[in-house]
């Protein structure tokens, strides 16, 4: 069920060095790329079917295909590296175990899109990861495949690590922009979208860590290799982060169209003993939960998500037993989106901690049936009245717990809350 395409040198000892990471392939590529005009490159990816791996799951040629033509402006690349939505875990396994196969991917993207700036935003509590992908960096320019002449090609590209401050809403592309140019992470308004201006003012091409990581495989095996895995609109491999109350929590690469809980039960080892599923958040802590009924015919791909009326996400899955109390697992959730709130628009400012002090209340035993449906009326109000997605993932997912789980939420209204306890 494993497969080892964007994981194939993890175990490794070492994979993280130059001399190593070429021993098994890295920068194998380059001459092909070379070979190639920028936009044959492009065609070749959109040939593949590669989705961002961000969450947003967009054709990734397609996306890079969308630059103006003929600018006189320079283009850049900003490669999304904030990795804060709650339950997942997969980018850092990237920069840490083979950085050098996400720089390969930085150099494939960049010719492609005809860019001599690379920048790529990380998470700034990763600490760890930072240190190991400023090194393989290091060791990239000394090698020549960063710097003034690319793999001793008329071809000059740099890379820098920016890091952010900790903030959440830094994931949404614009803030990200924003964070970039040294001002606070708010979203912008768009249009304008990134890929006419973006970054300075000029054309940026923003993409997930895995979707450029997967770059080279496509360019080394071609197309059908790659889509040789998955599904027809869904195709290739993921990294995904399986945890909560599993045997074997940990981050599994898995073609895309499994069943889900085939993968939860033969990957990561099902749920503890004598323990039963309550609920299923697939795709991060934004994506609507799943009930064990509708997880029967969930498969992890873009389109039974969306059938199954919740998202992809990130590919962090997350596993919820009986001993869940989703009236506290919701309390945990919107005290994170408000905390993360920007504080830009006022729906999300204010909406959100109105919904967490309501959470509270019902908590505490004080609240009534109003309250639940208020919850409810909030969600509906909040949601998509904002900048940016931010409140939107907080409504959603909350939606589904009010929506799903309903009877939890009375029973702390009626004084007969169970002694469970929160994720």
């Amino acid at each position: 069920m494993q497969v080892k395409l964007l994981s194939a040198r993890f175990d490794i000892p070492d994979a993280h060095k130059i001399e190593v990471a070429k021993e098994h392939g890295a920068y194998a590529t380059l001459d092909k790329v070379f070979a190639m005009q920028p936009e044959e490159v492009i065609e070749l990816v959109k040939a593949s079917g590669l989705r961002g791996r961000g969450g947003a799951g967009f054709p990734t040629g397609l996306k890079w295909s969308f630059l103006p033509k003929n600018i006189d402006k320079p283009v850049y690349l900003a490669v999304n590296s904030d990795e804060s939505e709650p339950a997942t875990f997969k980018d850092r396994y990237i920069l840490v175990r083979d950085p050098h196969m996400l720089i390969e991917g930085i150099i494939i993207c960049c010719y492609a899109i005809k860019s001599q700036a690379a920048y790529i935003y990380i998470r700034g509590e990763y600490t760890t990861q930072v240190k190991a992908l400023q090194a393989a960096i290091d060791e990239a320019y000394a090698a020549g495949y960063l710097g003034e002449s690319i793999a001793g090609r008329d071809y000059k590209l740099d890379v820098t690590v920016h890091r952010g401050a900790g903030a959440y809403v830094c994931g949404e592309e614009t803030a990200l922009l924003e964070s970039i140019e040294g001002r606070k992470g708010q979203p912008r308004s768009k249009p304008p979208f990134p890929a006419v201006e973006g970054l300075y003012g000029c054309p940026t091409i923003i993409n997930n860590v895995q979707s450029i990581a997967s770059l080279p495989f496509i360019l080394a095996n071609g197309p059908d290799a790659y889509k040789a895995y998955g599904t027809e609109k869904s195709p290739g491999t993921h990294l995904f982060g399986i945890s909560g109350l599993v045997k074997k929590p940990g981050m599994y690469e898995l073609p895309l169209g499994l069943p889900i809980l085939e993968v939860i039960d033969k990957v990561a080892g099902g749920l503890r003993d004598g323990r039963t599923l309550k609920g299923v958040i697939p795709g991060g802590s934004s994506t609507p939960v799943l009930t064990p009924e509708e997880a029967q015919t969930v498969t992890l791909d873009y389109e039974s998500m969306a059938a199954h009326k919740t998202m992809f996400g990130s590919g962090g899955i997350v596993v919820l037993d009986d001993t869940v109390d989703m009236v506290k697992l919701v309390e945990n959730l919107i005290y994170f989106y408000h905390h993360e709130s920007c504080g830009q628009c006022t729906p999300c400012r204010e909406g959100l901690g109105w919904m967490l002090k309501i959470v509270k209340k019902i908590i505490r035993g004080e609240g009534t049936t109003a309250d639940i449906d208020l919850l409810t009326e909030l969600c509906d109000n909040i949601e998509m009245k904002t900048v940016c997605v931010l409140s939107a993932a907080c409504t959603m997912s909350t939606r589904s717990y009010l929506n799903k789980f309903r009877h939890e939420f009375e029973a702390y209204v009626s004084g007969g809350a169970s002694s469970q306890t929160a994720m």
